[in-house]
């Protein structure tokens, strides 16, 4: 029994952007809208999601489960559109800072679904290595300035089996840009250790996006080479200058900036960025033909100590960023590569409490509809959270309205629902139908196994 009243009795006009948004997402729904957007409406309540049976036993649920199934087996979701109303929901005041990663949806013994690759997993293992079978989605969100948990989902991609995580990225991205103003900051996204800094700065070289991607300790970079009169004796001229190695101080010049301030939460904060440095890489080249030198910011952060009550001493976060110089706010960058663990909490809330990699479909197009309800169902319940009021349960603490969490939003939202209604219309009267015919029975469906990268490399040479 909850402890506490679940909704505030909002006026209507507050409840207006909420109506506007549901009225977007329905008609983005093609065939099966009315089902689709009961399983949008039903995965937002306070039900465990195990499978899509059981969120048609929801109580604003008004068809079996039959028709959900069939709505994500053969409806239409326009994904630009959805995308499009996805990005104009995003709050007006938030700064323009943007997060990607990338997560796997497990689907190791499902031999009949296609399109299944090997992808890393943190915890579950394959012949002793963190490597599944199943589906991989680079999500693309947008942070809050605040110190919570809820961010603006905005794109969910699948990558097909040997896409390059970072020509994904770039691609999402890119497609963000014209629903940004153009006025104002400009966009900064925020990547983990695993993507590459400078093919990232190569497909997004003629924006003005500013990235910062997490780099290890110990990368070695190159100054700028020193300009020398051509020796008569000829060769080539210098191409790199002196040597930055992150693990060795003595190879550290004076920073060209340095930021010193006092954080609430991790203490004593130092930032230093030092200008014009590149890697070595083989990929790009320049006009001669030559390997391009890509130039971009390495930025070292220290702090005097961590979140909470963590014991163990704080390790040194090295940052490259790129960008033009005189745009480089070191407080900006360092806050934004921090908030970018908060896509990892919404990945977290979505699979542990939406469920969204807990149902089975079959086919990858179908897993495709379910993540774009999970989209939609995580900004409306961010819509939602000045609506609903703390309904909590009688062991958790209360919590103030700009503290709820989006846990503590969907477990009220239920309440809201019948309150604002639904686009979606009552299902027709029918009856059962005729079943399979006498005699008839089923096929064995076709077998697909899981795709390694190298292979497809070959297929596509």
């Amino acid at each position: 029994m909850a402890a506490t009243s679940s909704i505030t009795l909002p006026d209507v006009g507050d409840q207006g952007e909420l109506r506007r948004f549901r009225n977007d997402v329905y008609d983005c729904f093609g065939r099966w809208a009315d089902a689709l957007f009961e399983l949008f409406d039903a995965v937002s309540c306070p039900i465990p999601v195990t499978s899509i049976a059981h969120l048609t036993l929801a109580d604003t649920a008004m068809r079996g489960h039959g028709s959900a199934y069939a709505a994500l087996a053969g409806g239409v979701i326009d994904a630009g559109q959805l995308r499009d109303v996805l990005a104009a929901a995003r709050p007006a005041g938030w700064r323009p800072d943007f997060a990607v990663d990338a997560t796997t949806w497990p689907r190791c013994d499902a031999e009949c679904s296609p399109g299944r690759g090997y992808y890393y997993h943190p915890t579950r293992h394959s012949a002793g290595k963190p490597i599944v079978a199943g589906w991989c989605y680079s999500w693309l969100v947008g942070l809050s300035p605040g110190a919570d948990s809820w961010t603006a989902p905005l794109d969910a991609v699948r990558l097909q089996v040997g896409d390059n995580p970072n020509t994904v990225a770039v691609a999402q991205i890119r497609a963000l840009l014209p629903h940004l103003p153009p006025s104002g900051s400009a966009p900064m996204v925020a990547f983990d250790g695993g993507y590459d800094p400078v093919q990232l700065a190569v497909g997004l070289a003629d924006t003005n996006v500013q990235t910062v991607v997490r780099i290890k300790s110990d990368r070695r970079f190159s100054a700028r080479a020193s300009v020398k009169p051509r020796s008569p004796a000829g060769g080539r001229p210098q191409r790199h200058g002196p040597r930055f190695s992150c693990s060795d101080p003595a190879t550290w010049p004076t920073p060209d900036q340095e930021l010193v301030r006092e954080h609430d939460t991790y203490g004593m904060v130092q930032v230093q960025a030092w200008h014009r440095l590149h890697p070595h890489q083989r990929t790009y080249r320049d006009p001669t033909g030559m390997f391009a030198i890509i130039e971009g910011t390495v930025i070292r952060v220290q702090v005097s100590r961590l979140p909470g009550r963590r014991q163990r001493e704080p390790k040194t976060l090295w940052l490259w960023w790129t960008g033009p110089t005189d745009d480089c706010d070191l407080d900006r960058i360092w806050q934004v590569y921090i908030r970018r663990f908060d896509i990892e909490h919404t990945l977290r809330f979505a699979k542990q409490a939406l469920g969204w990699t807990n149902p089975k479909p079959r086919t990858p197009e179908q897993a495709d509809r379910w993540t774009q309800l999970i989209l939609a169902a995580l900004t409306q319940l961010r819509l939602a959270r000045p609506l609903v009021a703390d309904h909590r349960l009688p062991w958790q603490p209360p919590l103030p309205a700009d503290r709820m969490t989006p846990g503590r939003v969907r477990q009220g939202f239920a309440q809201l629902l019948h309150r604002i209604g639904t686009p979606a219309t009552w299902p027709k009267p029918g009856k059962p139908g005729p079943g399979r015919p006498k005699g008839r029975t089923s096929t064995p469906a076709a077998r697909h196994p899981a795709l390694k990268k190298q292979a497809v490399k070959a297929l596509n040479c």
